[in-house]
Protein backbone atom coordinates (compact mmCIF):
# COMPACT_ATOMS: atom_id res chain seq x y z
CA UNK A 1 0.00 0.00 0.00
CA UNK A 2 1.33 3.42 -0.90
CA UNK A 3 2.44 5.69 1.91
CA UNK A 4 0.05 8.50 2.69
CA UNK A 5 2.23 11.59 2.64
CA UNK A 6 1.18 15.20 3.03
CA UNK A 7 3.27 18.33 3.09
CA UNK A 8 1.10 20.59 5.24
CA UNK A 9 -0.65 18.87 8.16
CA UNK A 10 -4.06 19.97 9.35
CA UNK A 11 -4.46 21.06 12.94
CA UNK A 12 -5.27 18.27 15.36
CA UNK A 13 -8.71 19.80 15.90
CA UNK A 14 -9.42 19.95 12.17
CA UNK A 15 -8.56 16.26 11.83
CA UNK A 16 -11.01 15.43 14.62
CA UNK A 17 -13.68 17.67 13.11
CA UNK A 18 -13.28 16.14 9.65
CA UNK A 19 -13.63 12.62 11.03
CA UNK A 20 -16.68 13.46 13.14
CA UNK A 21 -18.51 15.20 10.27
CA UNK A 22 -17.79 12.33 7.91
CA UNK A 23 -19.06 9.79 10.47
CA UNK A 24 -22.26 11.78 11.05
CA UNK A 25 -22.97 12.10 7.34
CA UNK A 26 -22.43 8.38 6.78
CA UNK A 27 -24.64 7.56 9.78
CA UNK A 28 -27.39 9.71 8.25
CA UNK A 29 -27.22 7.70 5.04
CA UNK A 30 -26.62 10.79 2.91
CA UNK A 31 -24.08 11.15 0.11
CA UNK A 32 -21.99 14.26 -0.41
CA UNK A 33 -24.06 15.03 -3.49
CA UNK A 34 -27.31 14.88 -1.50
CA UNK A 35 -25.90 17.07 1.29
CA UNK A 36 -24.61 19.57 -1.27
CA UNK A 37 -28.05 19.87 -2.81
CA UNK A 38 -29.86 20.17 0.51
CA UNK A 39 -27.74 22.94 2.04
CA UNK A 40 -26.65 24.49 -1.28
CA UNK A 41 -22.91 24.25 -0.72
CA UNK A 42 -20.37 23.16 -3.33
CA UNK A 43 -19.73 19.42 -3.13
CA UNK A 44 -16.00 19.91 -3.56
CA UNK A 45 -15.90 22.22 -0.54
CA UNK A 46 -17.78 19.67 1.56
CA UNK A 47 -15.37 16.96 0.47
CA UNK A 48 -12.34 19.05 1.47
CA UNK A 49 -13.91 19.74 4.87
CA UNK A 50 -14.37 16.00 5.41
CA UNK A 51 -10.74 15.30 4.51
CA UNK A 52 -9.47 18.16 6.65
CA UNK A 53 -7.99 20.02 3.69
CA UNK A 54 -9.92 23.15 4.57
CA UNK A 55 -11.50 24.63 7.65
CA UNK A 56 -15.09 25.71 8.04
CA UNK A 57 -17.35 28.00 10.06
CA UNK A 58 -19.82 27.50 12.91
CA UNK A 59 -22.67 28.58 10.58
CA UNK A 60 -21.90 25.88 8.01
CA UNK A 61 -21.35 23.21 10.67
CA UNK A 62 -24.71 24.01 12.27
CA UNK A 63 -26.33 23.60 8.84
CA UNK A 64 -24.59 20.23 8.43
CA UNK A 65 -25.67 19.05 11.86
CA UNK A 66 -29.26 20.06 11.08
CA UNK A 67 -29.02 18.20 7.78
CA UNK A 68 -27.79 15.08 9.61
CA UNK A 69 -30.60 15.41 12.19
CA UNK A 70 -28.15 15.78 15.06
CA UNK A 71 -30.22 17.09 17.97
CA UNK A 72 -28.03 16.07 20.90
CA UNK A 73 -27.02 19.42 22.44
CA UNK A 74 -23.81 18.12 23.99
CA UNK A 75 -22.67 16.52 20.71
CA UNK A 76 -23.42 19.69 18.77
CA UNK A 77 -21.49 21.79 21.28
CA UNK A 78 -18.50 19.42 21.15
CA UNK A 79 -18.31 19.64 17.38
CA UNK A 80 -18.67 23.41 17.34
CA UNK A 81 -15.89 23.60 19.93
CA UNK A 82 -13.64 21.78 17.45
CA UNK A 83 -14.42 24.44 14.82
CA UNK A 84 -13.44 27.22 17.22
CA UNK A 85 -10.32 25.38 18.42
CA UNK A 86 -9.17 24.92 14.83
CA UNK A 87 -9.53 28.65 14.24
CA UNK A 88 -7.49 29.42 17.34
CA UNK A 89 -4.74 27.02 16.34
CA UNK A 90 -4.26 29.03 13.15
CA UNK A 91 -2.86 31.87 15.34
CA UNK A 92 0.26 30.24 16.84
CA UNK A 93 3.08 31.98 18.71
CA UNK A 94 5.53 31.13 15.89
CA UNK A 95 3.58 33.01 13.19
CA UNK A 96 5.94 36.00 13.56
CA UNK A 97 8.74 33.72 12.32
CA UNK A 98 6.83 32.48 9.25
CA UNK A 99 9.37 33.85 6.74
CA UNK A 100 12.16 31.58 7.97
CA UNK A 101 9.91 28.64 8.92
CA UNK A 102 7.96 28.21 5.68
CA UNK A 103 10.74 26.91 3.37
CA UNK A 104 11.15 23.66 5.35
CA UNK A 105 7.51 23.23 6.48
CA UNK A 106 8.80 23.62 10.03
CA UNK A 107 5.69 25.60 10.95
CA UNK A 108 3.60 22.54 10.10
CA UNK A 109 5.58 20.46 12.53
CA UNK A 110 5.28 23.09 15.26
CA UNK A 111 1.49 23.00 14.93
CA UNK A 112 1.52 19.25 15.47
CA UNK A 113 4.00 19.38 18.34
CA UNK A 114 2.00 22.11 20.08
CA UNK A 115 -1.04 19.82 20.30
CA UNK A 116 0.80 16.56 21.07
CA UNK A 117 0.89 14.91 24.49
CA UNK A 118 3.96 12.74 23.82
CA UNK A 119 6.89 12.49 21.41
CA UNK A 120 9.06 9.47 20.61
CA UNK A 121 12.10 10.93 18.83
CA UNK A 122 15.00 9.03 17.28
CA UNK A 123 18.01 11.07 16.18
CA UNK A 124 21.08 9.46 14.60
CA UNK A 125 23.22 12.59 14.09
CA UNK A 126 21.97 15.59 16.08
CA UNK A 127 20.59 16.42 19.51
CA UNK A 128 16.79 16.83 19.14
CA UNK A 129 15.67 20.45 18.90
CA UNK A 130 13.76 20.29 22.18
CA UNK A 131 17.00 19.35 23.97
CA UNK A 132 19.50 21.67 22.28
CA UNK A 133 21.34 24.48 24.04
CA UNK A 134 21.25 27.90 22.42
CA UNK A 135 24.88 27.71 21.28
CA UNK A 136 24.45 24.21 19.85
CA UNK A 137 21.26 25.23 18.05
CA UNK A 138 22.94 28.29 16.54
CA UNK A 139 25.86 26.22 15.25
CA UNK A 140 23.56 23.57 13.76
CA UNK A 141 21.21 26.04 12.04
CA UNK A 142 24.03 28.21 10.65
CA UNK A 143 25.83 25.22 9.13
CA UNK A 144 22.79 23.37 7.84
CA UNK A 145 21.18 26.46 6.28
CA UNK A 146 24.06 28.55 4.90
CA UNK A 147 21.66 30.63 2.81
CA UNK A 148 20.28 32.32 5.94
CA UNK A 149 21.43 35.70 7.18
CA UNK A 150 22.68 36.03 10.78
CA UNK A 151 19.36 37.65 11.72
CA UNK A 152 17.42 34.73 10.26
CA UNK A 153 19.61 32.25 12.13
CA UNK A 154 18.94 34.17 15.34
CA UNK A 155 15.20 34.02 14.63
CA UNK A 156 15.26 30.24 14.23
CA UNK A 157 17.30 29.88 17.41
CA UNK A 158 14.64 31.90 19.26
CA UNK A 159 11.95 29.61 17.84
CA UNK A 160 13.84 26.59 19.16
CA UNK A 161 14.24 28.09 22.62
CA UNK A 162 10.57 29.13 22.76
CA UNK A 163 9.60 25.59 21.74
CA UNK A 164 11.46 24.26 24.75
CA UNK A 165 9.80 26.71 27.13
CA UNK A 166 6.40 25.93 25.64
CA UNK A 167 6.61 22.15 25.52
CA UNK A 168 9.01 20.91 28.21
CA UNK A 169 7.69 23.03 31.06
CA UNK A 170 4.55 24.92 31.91
CA UNK A 171 1.11 23.69 32.91
CA UNK A 172 0.91 20.81 30.42
CA UNK A 173 4.44 19.67 29.51
CA UNK A 174 4.86 17.08 26.82
CA UNK A 175 6.29 13.61 27.53
CA UNK A 176 9.50 13.37 25.51
CA UNK A 177 11.33 10.07 24.98
CA UNK A 178 14.48 10.55 22.93
CA UNK A 179 16.88 7.88 21.65
CA UNK A 180 20.18 9.31 20.41
CA UNK A 181 22.76 7.39 18.42
CA UNK A 182 26.30 7.55 19.82
CA UNK A 183 27.26 9.50 16.69
CA UNK A 184 25.38 12.47 18.21
CA UNK A 185 28.01 12.61 20.94
CA UNK A 186 31.02 12.04 18.72
CA UNK A 187 30.26 14.72 16.13
CA UNK A 188 31.62 18.00 17.48
CA UNK A 189 29.14 20.80 16.71
CA UNK A 190 30.42 24.33 17.25
CA UNK A 191 33.36 23.53 19.54
CA UNK A 192 34.34 21.19 22.40
CA UNK A 193 33.10 23.84 24.84
CA UNK A 194 29.69 23.93 23.12
CA UNK A 195 29.52 20.13 23.27
CA UNK A 196 30.42 19.98 26.96
CA UNK A 197 27.67 22.48 27.71
CA UNK A 198 25.28 20.44 25.57
CA UNK A 199 26.10 17.20 27.40
CA UNK A 200 25.53 18.89 30.75
CA UNK A 201 22.19 20.16 29.48
CA UNK A 202 21.16 16.65 28.38
CA UNK A 203 22.00 15.27 31.82
CA UNK A 204 19.95 18.02 33.46
CA UNK A 205 17.02 17.59 31.04
CA UNK A 206 16.98 13.83 31.63
CA UNK A 207 16.26 14.47 35.32
CA UNK A 208 12.88 16.02 34.46
CA UNK A 209 9.99 13.61 35.09
CA UNK A 210 8.59 14.13 31.60
CA UNK A 211 11.89 13.58 29.74
CA UNK A 212 13.60 10.25 29.05
CA UNK A 213 16.92 10.16 27.19
CA UNK A 214 18.69 6.99 26.03
CA UNK A 215 21.94 6.55 24.13
CA UNK A 216 22.19 3.90 21.42
CA UNK A 217 25.85 2.78 21.39
CA UNK A 218 27.90 1.90 18.31
CA UNK A 219 28.17 -1.61 19.76
CA UNK A 220 24.48 -2.13 18.91
CA UNK A 221 25.61 -2.58 15.30
CA UNK A 222 23.11 -2.36 12.45
CA UNK A 223 19.54 -1.48 13.42
CA UNK A 224 16.32 -0.22 11.77
CA UNK A 225 17.05 3.36 12.82
CA UNK A 226 19.75 3.56 10.18
CA UNK A 227 17.06 4.64 7.73
CA UNK A 228 17.10 8.06 9.40
CA UNK A 229 15.53 10.27 12.09
CA UNK A 230 11.83 10.30 12.87
CA UNK A 231 9.30 11.49 15.43
CA UNK A 232 6.15 9.64 16.50
CA UNK A 233 3.63 12.16 17.87
CA UNK A 234 0.81 11.10 20.18
CA UNK A 235 -2.29 13.26 20.65
CA UNK A 236 -5.29 13.31 22.99
CA UNK A 237 -7.95 10.77 22.11
CA UNK A 238 -9.58 10.28 19.68
CA UNK A 239 -6.89 11.77 17.42
CA UNK A 240 -4.59 9.10 15.99
CA UNK A 241 -0.78 9.38 16.24
CA UNK A 242 1.39 10.66 13.38
CA UNK A 243 4.94 10.08 12.17
CA UNK A 244 6.99 13.09 11.11
CA UNK A 245 9.93 12.75 8.71
CA UNK A 246 12.02 15.90 8.30
CA UNK A 247 13.78 16.69 5.02
CA UNK A 248 15.49 19.89 3.81
CA UNK A 249 12.67 21.09 1.55
CA UNK A 250 9.73 18.72 1.77
CA UNK A 251 9.21 17.37 5.27
CA UNK A 252 6.24 15.01 5.38
CA UNK A 253 4.04 13.20 7.84
CA UNK A 254 2.60 9.69 7.68
CA UNK A 255 -0.77 8.84 9.16
CA UNK A 256 -1.72 5.33 8.01
CA UNK A 257 -2.07 2.74 10.78
CA UNK A 258 0.58 0.54 9.19
CA UNK A 259 3.14 3.38 9.07
CA UNK A 260 2.47 4.39 12.67
CA UNK A 261 2.78 0.80 13.87
CA UNK A 262 5.97 0.29 11.86
CA UNK A 263 7.72 3.32 13.35
CA UNK A 264 6.42 2.54 16.84
CA UNK A 265 7.90 -0.95 16.56
CA UNK A 266 11.21 0.49 15.32
CA UNK A 267 11.34 2.91 18.24
CA UNK A 268 10.65 0.08 20.69
CA UNK A 269 13.54 -1.91 19.17
CA UNK A 270 15.87 1.08 19.42
CA UNK A 271 15.14 1.85 23.06
CA UNK A 272 15.45 -1.85 23.94
CA UNK A 273 18.97 -1.84 22.42
CA UNK A 274 19.98 1.48 24.01
CA UNK A 275 21.64 2.21 27.34
CA UNK A 276 19.26 2.81 30.23
CA UNK A 277 18.65 6.46 31.19
CA UNK A 278 21.05 6.06 34.15
CA UNK A 279 23.75 4.50 31.95
CA UNK A 280 23.17 7.26 29.41
CA UNK A 281 23.80 9.97 32.01
CA UNK A 282 27.05 8.26 33.03
CA UNK A 283 28.17 8.02 29.41
CA UNK A 284 27.31 11.67 28.73
CA UNK A 285 29.37 12.79 31.72
CA UNK A 286 32.31 10.61 30.74
CA UNK A 287 32.26 11.78 27.12
CA UNK A 288 32.19 15.43 28.22
CA UNK A 289 35.29 14.84 30.35
CA UNK A 290 37.10 13.29 27.37
CA UNK A 291 36.64 16.42 25.23
CA UNK A 292 39.69 18.62 25.07
CA UNK A 293 39.19 22.05 26.69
Amino acid sequence: MALKRKLVPQSVYRRQLAARLRELREASGLTLTEVSERIEVNQGSLSRIETGERGTTPVLVRALLDCYAVTDTELRDDILDLVRADKEQQKPWWRKYSTVLAPTRYDGYLALEAAATALANYQPLLVPGLLQTEDYARAVIAQMRPELTPDQVDALVRVRMERQDSRLSGEHPIDLWAVLDEAVLRRVIGSPAVMRQQFAHLVQAGEQPNVTIQLLPFSAGAHPGLYGPFVVLTFPQPTAPLVWLENPNNSVYLESESDIQNYTDIFDQLRASAFSPAETRTHLTRTAEELAP
